[in-house]
């Protein structure tokens, strides 16, 4: 089987670093439970929304994302019974390519970089399974679809889904 995995949102934490960053800028208290269905930029009073909007655009915001719990343990074991290969939408923030090819040599090295698509849409990707948390991305691909559970992603319900790895696990393991 041939299974594409996203990174952002569901192996690389951005949402809570988007947070974290505007919670140290503007003395802020945002907490995730706020978020839910929204986009983080949503969450917050207008005059700042510009502000997360640019996180992104960052040097630096992409390497220092925390790993997704659990995820390094099943895509671990999914790679030992699989072609796993780690595709994500990089070329809308032409600096995040480094930064996250050096993020997976350091959490995930067994997925080497053959094995990594750093794309601009991801309409091109032909395989089994596609694992994401964005519908723009899972609705376009022919094989299977996990919606993986991000806050802005709470309110749609048009996909399998999975709320975390163990339960990536249980469906795939």
């Amino acid at each position: 089987m041939t299974i594409f995995v996203d990174m952002d949102e569901v192996i690389a934490d951005a949402y809570m670093a988007h947070i974290d960053i505007y919670n140290q800028e503007f003395n802020a208290n945002l907490q995730l439970k706020d978020c839910f269905g929204k986009e983080a930029w949503q969450c917050v009073p207008v005059e700042h929304q510009q502000s997360i909007k640019l996180h992104t655009h960052r040097v630096g915001f992409f390497k220092d994302l925390k790993v997704i719990p659990d995820s390094q343990e099943v895509l671990r074991e999914l790679s030992q019974k699989h072609e796993v290969f780690i595709a994500s939408a990089a070329m809308e923030f032409p600096q995040s390519l480094r930064e996250k090819s050096d993020w997976l040599d350091e959490f995930f090295p067994f997925i080497p970089w053959q094995k990594r698509i750093l794309c601009g849409d991801k309409f091109i990707l032909k395989g089994d399974l596609l694992i994401d948390d964005r519908s723009k991305n899972l609705k376009n691909f022919d094989g299977r679809t996990i919606m993986f559970t991000s806050p802005h992603n709470t309110n749609t319900t048009d996909f399998e889904r999975a709320d975390t790895w163990k339960d990536i696990a249980d469906k795939l393991l």
